[in-house]
């Protein structure tokens, strides 16, 4: 129980930057969807910002779990560890920027956005600075600073939501009455770009805010620490690009796979934005995930704790399921943070989170071939996920629209899941609660079907025995797992 309390704190003081920042950048969504013109617009959004989210993992590598894997390790230098790493994802991130940069007509054209190669300038700059900046923050994580990473994190999104809002809704109401007070830094119509130069000016400012946590480290790189980091390493990032194309490559071929580019666009613009209601679940899992990664590696590096990672595993999928249930069952209300020009993309948001769900408790499993050494089997397990995801969007997404994209993420994220699960039973076997999980399951089935088909036209109606399901929900789960001793236990 100890280590289950200093995880649970730490996934708190984590969640502040997690949950609550990202809940605030998921705030701009709502804005975004209001402000913006047409649901095309948000489509490029999506789009460029899922292209981004696979570069990122391409130019880190892998090393950040690297980096906690070898800064654990007796033998190592911890102070070693970290310079090698900086050193490399430095050196690679102003190779990409220098290439990107000079290429950057001919990428501009190959993606579609010959109008405005800006848009993809910045986004070079921005993901890059984002790969080298995730050391530092790894760092962070563990010297077990985790108020400073909040702290950090906030900043970023607070100066992001700034001059979004700055740009995209204060500067159309000066130009209306004083378009001189403007006129030589602001351009009308340009809102989609302003999104853009937002999350330049943030990222700029966090790598100044960061400065203190890498600049004074003394240089102490190793050609042979960085070959042992690379062949650990690398699995992760074939892992990690199948991952981020289970998760994003509907969104990056979406429109590649219809005639009408401008009906593509808007559809794509309302796929994106109901997507982003099931955040919370990914708000949920990234906060356990900070906290889990570092205690997992600092755990093995002392005992064997097999059961702590079982209870984790158990309290993971009890919360999700709360969370899955709770964004179903309020979505009615929920549904009017976005335009009603997007509602009509409400059905998927079910499938999403699911996948969010499945998504979580594969990274959960993910530990036995981390803490066996034996990457390539993540590597093998997400390059399956990820060819059934290609061949799902390429098949069905021309015929039946973004719903076909939501189900062949939920069928690659299922079967991924039950695939890592049965080959760490042979590898680093672990008796996991399926007692515990099935019930579970199969009470928030029951729960939701419940809920979604209840009798009534009244929104009220409706909302008040949904939250009665909740509530009895809730009330098994304190009764069954989460009695309130534990809850003295974790607070002392």
């Amino acid at each position: 129980m100890p280590g289950l309390k200093s995880l649970a704190k730490d996934t708190a003081i984590y969640g502040l930057s997690s949950i609550v920042g990202k809940f605030l950048n998921w705030c701009l969504v709502p804005f975004y969807t209001y402000a913006l013109a047409a649901s095309a617009e948000y489509g490029i959004v999506t789009e460029l910002y899922s292209w981004t989210a696979v570069v990122i993992v391409i130019l880190t590598y892998g090393m950040e779990t690297g980096f906690f894997r070898y800064v654990n390790r007796e033998d190592k230098d911890p102070g070693q560890v970290y310079s090698t790493t900086l050193c490399s994802l430095a050196s690679t991130s102003a190779i990409f920027i220098l290439l990107g940069l000079l290429f950057l007509p001919q990428i501009s054209r190959g993606i579609g956005y010959t109008a405005h190669p800006e848009y993809i300038g910045m986004m070079i700059c921005i993901v890059a600075v984002d790969a080298f900046s995730s050391i530092p923050f790894a760092y962070l994580r563990y010297k077990n600073r985790p108020i400073r990473f909040a702290s950090l994190k906030l900043l970023s999104i607070f100066v992001n939501i700034f001059f979004n809002l700055f740009f995209i809704w204060l500067c159309p109401k000066i130009q209306a009455v004083h378009p001189e007070w403007i006129a030589w830094f602001y351009r009308p119509g340009y809102e989609v770009g302003y999104i853009f130069v937002s999350n330049a000016i943030s990222t700029g400012v966090t790598l100044l805010a960061l400065l203190p946590d890498f600049i004074h480290i003394k240089l102490n790189f190793s050609a042979s620490l960085l070959r042992q980091m690379l062949r650990y390493s690398l699995p992760l990032l074939v892992l990690g690009i199948a991952g981020i194309m289970n998760q994003d490559f509907d969104k990056i071929v979406f429109k590649h796979l219809f005639d009408d580019q401008d009906v593509a666009q808007s559809q794509l613009g309302i796929y994106g934005a109901c997507c982003k209601i099931a955040i919370i679940m990914m708000m949920f899992t990234q906060a356990f995930r900070y906290a889990y990664e570092p205690y997992v590696f600092a755990k093995n590096r002392s005992a064997d704790n097999r059961q702590a990672y079982v209870e984790a595993m158990k309290y993971y999928i009890i919360f999700a399921l709360l969370i899955f249930l709770a964004v179903v069952f309020y979505m009615d209300i929920l549904k009017f943070l976005i335009s009603s020009r997007y509602h009509e993309g409400l059905a998927v948001v079910p499938v999403v989170l699911a996948c969010y769900l499945f998504q979580g408790i594969f990274f959960n499993l993910s530990l036995w071939y981390k803490l066996t050494d034996k990457t390539q089997w993540g590597a093998y397990i997400t390059i399956f996920g990820c060819l059934l995801t290609i061949a799902g969007n390429l098949l069905f997404v021309p015929r039946y629209g973004y719903m076909a994209a939501a189900w062949t993420s939920f069928v690659s994220y299922f079967l991924m899941m039950l695939v890592s699960w049965a080959l760490g039973q042979k590898y680093y076997p672990m008796k996991y609660d399926m007692k515990s999980a099935l019930f579970y399951t199969v009470l928030t089935i029951v729960v939701f079907v419940i809920g979604t088909n209840l009798p009534f036209s009244s929104v009220v109606w409706r909302l008040a025995v949904r939250t009665l399901l909740l509530g009895v929900f809730l009330l098994v789960v304190l009764k069954k797992d989460l009695p309130f001793a534990v809850f003295r236990k974790v607070r002392q």
